[in-house]
């Protein structure tokens, strides 16, 4: 029993000592680990410090984000208000576009019409659409179809040869029975401007135009005019007229057109009172009121926009 204690004794100190030497400090086990680890450790912290030059991989990500959350805040709101901003004024485009084309009837602005060009006595600017002869020699008297019931009256247009000559006329006349749509009865002095008289018919294209004028509207009551009846004419527009309405009531009263040009009131509704001139454009000019003075031409000082 002696020596197996002995024997068991010495087996423990072994142990012991066994254990002690490897949890001594400086164990080469114990540096490798630590020394595996502070690289490590390291290179994580340089990896989370920003990099002054951007140049690394691991800072470029989280900057990119970073640009990425701070610019859509602002580019998504400014581009926003663009787009509307610029709605608007494409709406109100084709609104002023869908206006001018209800408004102006046959004869559009910016549509280049073909026909041809003959000539007739024009006795001073006198014809179809009442107009009093004023010396003015350049006019010209539109095709059946094309005058639409007087809506071309007074309108400018500037009508181009086929050798490149151009003259501007005022329609003051309708060109009956055999002109075509498209075609032009131009007085003797406006054709001349075009070709030879002797040409006698002429093809041409020609297209509505908004002139420079130092005229202003004028506006007159027809013979036989009262407070219970009247006819009114509007004379000088530079632009061609789409409506004249007078005031009836606290209303505007639109009146029809008669296809001597003359806008008709039969009721005897707003004879005397404000009227409301709109030309083919959509512009809108209020004139006070005017008294009932048959064939009288009375100025308003005022003409409608240039286009």
């Amino acid at each position: 029993m002696s020596k197996r204690w002995l024997f068991l004794s010495a087996a423990a100190v072994l142990i012991v000592v066994s254990l002690a030497l490897v949890l001594l400090p400086g164990d080469k086990n114990s540096e490798d680990v630590t020394a595996e680890a502070g690289p490590a450790t390291t290179a994580q912290t340089a990896t989370n410090s920003p990099s002054p030059t951007g140049t690394s991989p691991a800072s470029a990500t989280p900057s990119a984000h970073a640009s990425d959350a701070s610019e859509k805040p602002s580019v998504t709101p400014s581009a926003r208000p663009t787009a509307a901003s610029a709605t608007p004024s494409a709406a109100k485009a084709r609104q002023q576009a869908a206006a001018t084309a209800s408004l102006a009837g046959r004869i559009k602005p910016g549509v280049t019409y073909r026909g041809v060009a003959t000539f007739y006595d024009a006795d001073g600017g006198g014809g179809a659409c009442l107009y009093d002869p004023d010396g003015d020699v350049l006019t010209g008297a539109m095709n059946t179809a094309d005058y639409e019931s007087s809506k071309a009256c007074g309108a400018y247009v500037l009508v181009h040869a086929a050798g490149g000559a151009t003259v501007t006329v005022r329609i003051t006349n309708e060109c009956p029975g055999d002109c075509a749509p498209g075609q032009i009865d131009l007085s003797a002095q406006a054709f001349a401007k075009l070709a030879s008289p002797s040409a006698g018919r002429i093809p041409i294209t020609w297209n509505l135009v908004s002139p420079s004028t130092t005229d202003t509207i004028s506006i007159r009551y027809k013979t036989g005019s009262t407070r219970y009846w009247c006819g009114i004419q509007a004379i000088g527009h530079r632009n061609p007229l789409a409506r004249l309405e007078v005031l009836a009531g606290g209303t505007w009263r639109q009146l029809p057109r008669a296809d001597y040009n003359y806008f008709l009131s039969e009721s005897g509704s707003g004879c005397g009172g404000a009227i409301r001139l709109t030309d083919i454009y959509g512009e809108r000019l209020t004139l006070p009121a005017l008294a009932v003075r048959p064939d009288v031409v009375q100025s308003t000082g005022l003409q409608f926009a240039r286009h």
